[in-house]
């Protein structure tokens, strides 16, 4: 491609030549410049906007979490932030609320659309404290059903620990042995739980 400026161009040639040339281009550069630090600036307003979000629903977290009395921060979170992991985190501390006080239906309604999050993390940990809300029910089938190794993601350990309690309640002493021994397989050794788990094996024995 040629330069715009030929070498050969006389100065009052090439000064005549690039105020054409600004006069046919300026705009678009101006334009394009402006529109480039309109998008940096909006991206770091975005950031901003995030962050700033993200610190509120951390805040309406830690409020709800360390005084249940507190349901309006629970609400003002749920409203304002639900896409927010602290949404789901609160509804899991409402969850063990309601389990606390013993209304277990409220509590089981919680944690139902938490189980098939993305969050692996949220997802087990609802499906656990599910199960466990249905063994406390005696609804040993529903809790078994609950404790898909499918759902266990990196949790497998403590859902074969969870199953082997519904079977021990069961009387299929078995079936718990089993489980738990699975449930050992897969947690770290020497782990308090995996001492807990070998002291229900040995009682079984």
């Amino acid at each position: 491609m040629k330069n715009f400026i030929e070498i050969s161009d006389s100065e009052e040639e090439q000064v005549d030549k690039l105020k054409k040339w600004w006069d046919s281009n300026g705009k678009q550069i101006i334009a394009g410049a402006v529109l480039g630090l309109a998008g940096i600036f909006g991206w770091n307003a975005y950031v901003d906007y995030q962050d700033s979000q993200a610190l509120n629903a951390r805040a309406l977290y830690l409020s709800y979490a360390s005084d249940s009395a507190n349901v309006g921060a629970y609400d003002k979170l749920i409203k304002d932030h639900p896409s927010s992991s602290y949404a789901d985190q609160g509804t899991l501390v409402m969850a063990k609320y309601l389990f606390d006080a013993g209304n277990y239906s409220l509590a089981l309604d919680a944690l139902k659309p938490l189980m098939s999050r993305e969050n692996s993390v949220i997802a087990s940990t609802a499906s656990l404290r599910t199960a466990s809300l249905f063994l406390e029910l005696g609804q040993h089938e529903e809790a078994l059903a609950v404790l898909n190794m499918e759902n266990a993601n990196e949790f497998s350990g403590l859902f074969y620990n969870l199953a082997g309690d519904v079977y021990l309640d069961l009387g299929n002493n078995e079936q718990a042995r089993n489980s738990y021994n699975l449930a050992i397989e897969n947690i770290t050794d020497n782990s308090s739980l995996s001492q807990l788990i070998q002291i229900k094996l040995d009682d079984l024995n």
